[in-house]
């Protein structure tokens, strides 16, 4: 499985030096697949590379470096959109790792910028970012419906002249979701930085990036996410972690996502936290699930956990309903 030699690579970088082309192949396309092609980049430099792969590495790294500046000019861009209102304005997810300056930013592909605001500030929200050049994305009523309804965020946004995205957050997991978060709680905790915008407290950014993993969605670029959450626990430590999870109903979740990181990257955690779930394999398998190509392999697997976030996204009856209507409008996982 090509993924676990991401895993295994990024946990030792320098065994990298031992690698013959079949390896640095299966490598490549596997840290390509999972978005993780910059942090591996900038784990390796300065080792001895073969010249080909060095220099795929050099332009990750360069690249990952101007994702880097263009997250936090789009960051900028939403804190003056937003100012005027005076309302609490979170970094989530990797433009919150690299404006905060954590490692877990360090490479980070970074797509869409995602931010938190209280929920009762949404209206006024939606209209400074639509005056701000922003334009909706879903134009199909059943989708923008669904987002407003059940969702816990905006239907996106992407700005009409950076091509941009923006995902408008007022709570961290579905309102279909078993788990119910406290935003209040991570808005009110959280931290702010030097320009006016803020990132959740350092337990709360653990708490996030474990539901992202486990509690919302299929687990795609798995091996990116964990190695967020490998990097939050290095740096920021476990102190209060426990109390924070459970505050937010995630305690199960964080728990598996700290244990497979001590698993697979070998995060130092107390050892009574190491207790196996005998869970936890399947969600190895699926975070290791990349054959030499960069494809997820066995295929079962991808839409055992395509339905599974579904199922934990919402009630059976809707579950259903929801999956019918997007097949008949020709939506399918991508395989």
């Amino acid at each position: 499985m090509s993924a676990r030699l991401v895993v295994e690579t990024l946990r030792e970088p320098a065994r990298c030096e031992r690698y013959d082309a079949a390896q640095w192949n299966a490598l490549i396309a596997a840290a390509r697949a999972e978005q993780i092609i910059g942090t591996l980049a900038c784990r390796l430099d300065g080792l001895s590379l073969p010249v080909a792969a060095k220099r795929i590495l050099d332009d990750a790294r360069a690249l990952a470096e101007v994702g880097r500046t263009l997250a936090l000019w789009e960051a900028e861009a939403a804190r003056r959109a937003l100012a005027p209102l005076g309302v609490p304005v979170l970094l989530l997810k990797g433009t919150a790792f690299v404006a905060a300056g954590l490692k877990a930013g360090v490479g980070r592909s970074i797509g869409d910028l995602d931010i938190l605001v209280p929920r009762g500030a949404l209206d006024s929200v939606q209209d400074a970012l639509l005056a701000a050049g922003w334009e909706w994305v879903k134009p199909d009523p059943y989708d923008d419906a669904y987002y407003r309804q059940w969702m816990h965020e905006l239907p996106p946004l992407i700005h009409r002249d950076r091509d941009r995205m923006i995902d408008v957050h007022h709570t961290i997991l579905p309102l279909t979701a078993r788990i119910t978060p406290d935003a209040d709680a991570i808005i009110a905790d959280s931290e702010a930085l030097q320009n006016g915008l803020r990132v959740p407290q350092p337990n709360d950014l653990l708490c996030h990036a474990a539901a992202h993993l486990f509690a919302d969605g299929e687990m795609l670029g798995g091996v990116r996410n964990l190695w967020d959450i490998h990097c939050l626990l290095e740096e920021l430590g476990t102190d209060g972690l426990e109390a924070r999870a459970r505050l937010h109903g995630l305690h199960h979740h964080v728990m598996r996502a700290v244990r497979l990181s001590h698993d697979l990257y070998g995060t130092d955690i107390p050892i009574d936290w190491r207790v196996r779930d005998p869970a936890d394999a399947l969600f190895k398998r699926r975070l290791l699930a990349r054959d030499g190509w960069g494809r997820v392999r066995p295929k079962w697997i991808e839409h055992v956990f395509y339905l599974r976030g579904h199922w934990l996204r919402m009630p059976p009856a809707m579950l259903a309903r929801h999956l019918w209507t997007k097949w008949r409008k020709g939506y399918h996982p991508v395989g």
